[in-house]
């Protein structure tokens, strides 16, 4: 996404199905010319360009700047730049492997596949409710298409065609093509609108009633003929430009109260007077049908009632299929090349304007025997005996995205042997490898747990799989770092701390990334206070803005929420400041939202009691201003006061009269690193008593259950 640069990879193929997943042998795969030609578009612009087209992330960036540092975030976002993007999302093939909790799809059935994983590549790792069957009659080449058109189908729909009415279709790519041809099957009579003169010829011989050229003489009148003097009854934009065009050519041949429906992508400034006068019906298609960008529907599976929602995405690419089998949509008609895999250079420097070669549908093939193994060496890595040292880090990598690449790869091969990285698709596992050095990459996690040529884990993934991933690395006897949260429940935790205990004499060694203790700010603060620890009063402000409840980390069952995926981190702050005490009591309120039934969980206050009499009060905001700095903490001891002000400033007040002032930056990531791998090669303790990471996953814990009675959780 950098430069823009399209290759061919041979990368590890996924082995496991996750959850609602299937895994596919692809057999045909299609380009969808607009939305990949817009990609790579995208990616060869300058910098400049690609922040003008994105302005929200260029504050983001600004405010990143302040907190991390110019290069921090440079080689940050250099990094994201540079990580490879797996292109493609319409094709067909036959599974080979499902999840235990999909029970309509089955090895050796033959699928078109949409969506999240379903690119071009041999063997690809797809969800069940973006997977259908397809029947012997329909080939791979034509099934390939049924992502698009479902997205043809779903504009359809939101026109509310009725038989006999007229439709006009303007863009006649191959979205606008397949609109054409389910309009045409439905019993519309149909319009097709294009600036390509050859497009208009195709859609004229095959898709549509009738087709025209935009700048054909008297076109609204012509049309206005065909409709017996009414106008069109609803018009779908399939068109991508930057013209208003579109729109206001919708409202000239519209009928009175008409439908005009996007697809597309056009400027959107529509005429005030057309519209209202006629008072059209502006509508939006968004992608496959219901279900599109719905996690609960996509990655968990859980269909929609059809009694409720009769036509779903899945619903929609199985009705594509049903058309395709009985020959009322033919793709083969708009397929204008058919390459195989090693070839796809070829096709997108079509899509591209390199070649001057006209194209329409462009059809990527597979050969049969794709490769069934990991291209590492599993009999070295599975097998061998292992010489060096066990006190010399060799890492394991379970999850390398983009926080890991960021926060902790850059300091952790400075620090350690990289052995094996694991991503759940190869080309992000294999970009991993080249970019950091491991040695080897796969998409099975299970193999980084089981090689003995690693000897520590790290994990990185989303919270959900945190616990199971670190007690079979203990149990394997390997060094586990993983991100925060430990556990997502008190059954897990519990399962990890027998896990732990059973371990002899500390080894393996387990760190959580509490990282911002830390922090050499909150280090200093810490030493500020001496030893022995005199109890604290504690108070951490936490200016945290609001996340969307369609982000993952905020799904119970697989970010956990705030509370238990963030919050932690602030719970071990105030533990770290106090020497690690455990706490005693923890009591939470949050702001009443009116219903007994819903617990703000985004603004709450916490006060915890520590055994040394420390009390700690956290602060946690989603509705303060989002100019105010995210994080201050400040600590009151034995006459001496202590500010840390965004992991930025440190204030340390001593009865002098005036603070001792330090600056600084950082969160203490390139620290905790540090430490736990020196923690390895020293033979020394942990970097944090499990106890403490314990008590902390289980005061996130109480806080949730305090917040659920209003009472205080004791421990």
């Amino acid at each position: 996404m950098r430069s823009g640069a399209i290759t061919v990879r041979d990368v590890d193929a996924p082995e496991t199905p996750r959850r609602s997943g299937v895994i596919v042998r692809n057999y045909a795969s299609l380009i969808s010319a607009g939305t990949e030609k817009m990609s790579v578009e995208l990616a060869r612009a300058s910098l400049l360009e690609k922040a003008k087209s994105r302005p929200d992330d260029v504050k983001k960036v600004i405010a990143e700047i302040k907190q991390q540092g110019f290069w921090k975030t440079y080689n940050r976002i250099m990094n994201k730049l540079e990580t490879p993007k797996a292109m493609g999302y319409s094709c067909a093939g036959e599974v080979i492997a499902v999840s235990e909790d999909v029970t309509d799809l089955k090895p050796g059935d033959r699928v078109a596949c949409g969506g999240q994983g379903a690119n071009h590549a041999e063997v690809v790792s797809v969800l069940k409710n973006l997977c259908v069957k397809i029947p012997d009659t329909v080939s791979f080449e034509d099934a390939c298409y049924t992502t698009l058109g479902s997205i043809a189908m779903q504009g359809v729909r939101q026109a509310e065609v009725r038989f006999g009415e007229y439709v006009a279709v303007i863009g006649l790519g191959l979205v606008g093509q397949l609109t054409c041809a389910i309009a045409k099957a439905a019993g519309c009579v149909v319009i097709g609108i294009d600036l390509d003169d050859e497009n208009v010829l195709l859609a004229n011989s095959h898709n549509a009633s009738f087709a025209f050229n935009r700048k054909a003489e008297n076109l609204p009148e012509t049309i206005k003929s065909l409709t017996h003097g009414f106008g069109i009854d609803s018009i779908i934009i399939t068109a991508a430009t930057h013209s208003n065009d579109p729109i206001e050519f919708s409202a000239q041949i519209a009928r009175d109260r008409a439908k005009v429906v996007m697809v597309g992508v056009t400027k959107m400034d529509i005429p005030r007077d057309p519209f209202y006068l006629k008072e059209l019906d502006f509508r939006f298609s968004r992608s496959y049908g219901p279900g599109r960008y719905e996690r609960d529907y996509e990655e968990k599976g859980i269909d929609y009632p059809i009694g409720y929602v009769r036509w779903t995405e899945r619903r929609n690419m199985q009705e594509f299929v049903r058309l395709l089998s009985e020959k009322k949509v033919d793709p083969s008609k708009i397929t204008t090349h058919t390459l195989p895999i090693d070839q796809a250079q070829h096709a997108y420097d079509m899509i591209a304007g390199e070649h001057k070669e006209r194209y329409l549908g462009i059809v990527l093939t597979y050969p049969e025997s794709p490769k069934s193994e990991s291209r590492i060496l599993r009999s070295e890595i599975l097998t061998s005996q292992v010489r060096q040292s066990a006190r010399d880090p060799r890492i394991g990598f379970i999850g390398a995205g983009n926080f890991a690449q960021g926060f902790l790869l850059p300091t952790l091969k400075e620090n350690a042997e990289l052995v094996l990285v694991a991503n759940e698709s190869g080309s992000s596992s294999e970009d991993a490898k080249t970019k950091f050095g491991f040695k080897h990459s796969t998409t099975n996690p299970d193999e980084v747990i089981s090689s003995s040529e690693v000897n520590t884990i790290f994990i990185a993934t989303r919270h959900n799989l945190h616990a199971a991933l670190i007690i079979k690395a203990l149990e394997a006897g390997k060094n586990v770092f993983c991100e925060k949260p430990l556990t997502l429940n008190f059954e897990e935790a519990s399962r990890v701390a027998q896990a732990y205990s059973q371990s002899s004499g500390g080894e393996p060694k387990l760190l959580v990334g509490f990282n911002r203790r830390f922090s050499p700010l909150v280090k200093k603060m810490k030493d500020f206070f001496g030893e022995p620890n005199a109890p604290k009063l504690i108070f951490y402000r936490v200016n945290a803005g609001p996340v969307k409840a369609s982000d993952w980390t905020q799904d119970e069952e697989i970010g956990g929420g705030r509370i238990i995926g963030e919050v932690c981190h602030f719970i071990d702050t105030a533990a770290f400041l106090t020497g690690d005490s455990l706490p005693r009591s923890v009591v939470a309120k949050s702001l009443s939202s009116g219903r007994s039934d819903v617990i703000d969980q985004d603004n709450i206050s916490i006060t915890i009691e520590y055994d040394d009499g420390s009390v700690a009060t956290i602060l946690y905001i989603a509705n303060g201003d989002k100019n105010l700095p995210k994080e201050e903490l400040q600590v009151f001891s034995s006459g001496r006061t202590a500010i840390m002000k965004n992991f930025t400033e440190l204030e340390l007040w001593s009865g002098s009269g005036k603070p001792q002032l330090t600056s600084g930056q950082g969160k203490g990531h390139k620290e905790e690193i540090e430490a736990f791998t020196n923690a390895i090669k020293s033979g020394g303790p942990a970097p944090i008593p499990f106890d403490s990471i314990l008590a902390t996953t289980l005061v996130t814990f109480a806080i949730r259950e305090s917040l659920s009675t209003g009472e205080v959780v004791r421990f």
